[in-house]
């Protein structure tokens, strides 16, 4: 364990996409999970009326 020695420090925050993609990502997320909810719900109340 000695023997191991790093050139540099490791930056964890280097790899880490900026808050506003995480953001972005969020507000994907979200609408592309309403907009699936509505869809079921659109089918179901098609499926309904037969």
């Amino acid at each position: 364990m000695a023997g191991m020695r790093f050139a540099r420090p490791v930056r964890v925050f280097d790899s880490l996409p900026s808050h506003r993609e995480l953001t972005m990502a969020d507000v994907a997320f979200v609408l592309a999970t309403v907009a699936i909810f509505a869809l079921v719900a659109f089918i179901a109340k098609g499926v309904a009326k037969l």
